[in-house]
């Protein structure tokens, strides 16, 4: 039954590609490899880089998943069952947040790979790119708070499998800063011997795995007080690795890693499918989860499942890589459809493999109760064993897969923050590179410490990500329709973004809504929760006004210049 619906899925992803990512190529953004494209216009060495079609489509997919697609399916479908989850994830993929991708990244490179932001500010208003901005960086602190926290966690205590045999986190530790070394040589290599890249990655991909097996023989743990006080101190470490891998070169960091992430992360995909095929798992967990128990209501399907997945349908975290990086690096406009579209629709397949790890567990699973990371390593872990592999390595290879999922996202994330920051204060000079860096980083530190107990900052932060990160995708959308009508599309093509638009932007704000409720009301969580829910309601609605404002505009000047025209 689990390789019927698995093949179902990728058959609904792979046709919604063919089909309707065709029709957004060719009717709704018309992509013409005629038109120039700021990677060669405006080629520079660091942040301009053209790039072939394959190292782009791994970087960004290794940047956009993340944790999001294992994190947040994973909860979903045990919150709601995976029904629920699987059906949003297909429709959300196609129809939502491969549409979002795709408008964003062919809007930037339309305007010389500026951000999305700046594409807000030419076709709304100043004020609109000034709110934008700053609900951006506010989105990119709490993506990077979520996902340092989680691929932290995974670096702590250990992992006992149901054999008995048993993961260090400090084993993982240590294959991850290995991994970290990998791509800076391969970069290097690239750059001043003139490696190639199929060559570089079929030398430096064994290697990551010579890393996972290494791990365990030469674990690095920290010396403190407890496994709470390590994990933050992971954080603190993780930030760092940050603040200066975006600083450094596209060439020296970002596209070597992205690409060797990306090639890991097709075979973890290909693992699993293996493991779908020939496993004959059943599926255990149940389809739905009722919303009402003994009277009460215990989960809020709607607006809760939408921003609990959240990337794993839809992220407006994608539209900032897009416009962000991917712009910069996009070699002609028919790339953007597999960078773009096709991408998003991958991280759909990540999501519903992280999604079936769930569907083979037992609902009174001890695995249940377990971080999201931790029990999509399992299920690739389960994976590997039909191939002779061992569990152990196997979860291993699960976790390292979700920490290269994070290191591309967090990399980029500090270095978008920094962009940011630039562009509000004007700083281009290493002054601007420095502090806008310092402060995308440092920022998250605070919230990470403000936790405590045994809750971890991402459980506590995550609806508030998954919320801003949906309400960010809304806006983004926005955006790209106004763009859209702007460049005489017909009303009818532009529904295409603004139906998607109105949908996230209603079930992001619904969310934080309750969590206002719950935190300033029923006083509940942590109270930076709802203040910070309430600095975004308040954004995004003034943005949105703008954008109305800028509309009812436009139609009465089209309409003046009608009306003075001569017959």
């Amino acid at each position: 039954m689990i390789l019927i619906i698995v093949l179902g899925c990728a058959i609904f992803l792979t046709v919604g590609y063919l089909t309707y990512g065709k029709f957004l190529a060719q009717r709704v953004f018309e992509l013409s490899d005629k038109n120039p494209v700021p990677s060669h216009e405006m080629e520079d060495g660091v942040d301009y880089v053209p790039a072939k079609k394959g190292m782009l489509l791994g970087q960004h997919f290794s940047a956009i998943a993340a944790a999001g697609p294992i994190n947040g399916p994973v909860q979903a479908a045990i919150l709601f069952g995976w029904v629920p989850a699987l059906i949003w994830v297909l429709l959300g993929s196609v129809f939502i947040g491969g549409v979002h991708d795709m408008g964003s990244l062919i809007a930037s490179v339309r305007h010389k790979a500026t951000s999305i932001s700046e594409v807000v500010r030419q076709h709304v208003s100043h004020r609109a790119w000034i709110l934008f901005m700053l609900f951006i960086w506010i989105c990119l602190v709490y993506v990077i708070v979520a996902f340092t926290d989680t691929t932290a966690s995974s670096f702590v205590g250990l992992v006992t499998l149901e054999n008995g045999d048993t993961v260090a986190g400090a084993a993982i530790a240590s294959s991850s800063i290995m991994y970290l070394i990998l791509p800076i040589i391969m970069g290097l290599l690239m750059r001043f011997a003139k490696l190639k890249e199929g060559l570089a990655v079929a030398i430096f991909l064994p290697l990551v795995g010579v890393a996972i097996w290494a791990g365990k023989y030469i674990p690095f743990s920290i010396p403190v007080a407890n496994e709470a006080m390590e994990q933050k101190v992971w954080c603190v470490i993780i930030l760092a690795y940050c603040l200066i891998a975006a600083m450094l070169p596209m060439w020296l960091l970002l596209q070597p890693r992205g690409a060797l992430g990306g090639y890991f992360l097709y075979i973890a995909l290909f693992v699993a499918a293996i493991g779908v095929v020939f496993g004959g798992y059943e599926i255990n967990y149940p389809a739905f989860i009722p919303m009402m128990a003994d009277g009460n209501m215990q989960n809020n399907m709607f607006p809760i499942l939408f921003i609990t997945i959240a990337c794993g349908a839809c992220s407006g975290f994608h539209a900032l890589v897009s416009s962000g990086t991917s712009s910069k690096q996009l070699n002609k406009e028919s790339d953007a459809k597999s960078v773009g579209y096709g991408s998003m629709l991958l991280e759909g397949m990540v999501a519903v493999i992280s999604i079936v790890c769930v569907m083979i567990l037992a609902q009174d699973s001890e695995m249940i109760t377990k971080a999201p990371n931790f029990i999509y390593a399992s299920g690739i872990g389960s994976f590997m064993e039909l191939i002779g592999i061992p569990a152990v390595f196997g979860v291993s290879f699960g976790l390292m897969a979700f920490t290269t999922f994070v290191y591309d996202t967090l990399d980029v994330c500090t270095r978008l923050g920094r962009y940011i920051i630039q562009e509000l204060t004007g700083w281009k000079d290493k002054k601007g590179i420095v502090i806008g860096t310092a402060l995308t980083a440092g920022v998250p530190v605070f919230f990470i410490f403000q936790t405590s107990g045994d809750v971890p900052a991402w459980k506590i932060f995550w609806n508030l990500f998954g919320a801003s990160n949906q309400l960010l995708a809304a806006l983004a959308l926005v955006g790209v329709t106004i763009w859209l009508y702007h460049s005489k599309k017909g009303v009818k093509l532009c529904m295409v973004t603004l139906i998607p638009a109105v949908f996230m932007f209603i079930m992001s704000n619904w969310a934080l809504v309750i969590m206002i409720f719950e935190g300033w009301v029923l006083k509940k969580g942590n109270p930076a929760v709802p203040f910070v829910s309430f600095i975004l309601l308040v954004l995004a609605f003034w943005v949105a006004i703008e954008t109305i404002i800028s509309v009812i505009k436009d139609k009465k000047a089209e309409d003046e210049d009608i009306a003075v025209t001569p017959a």
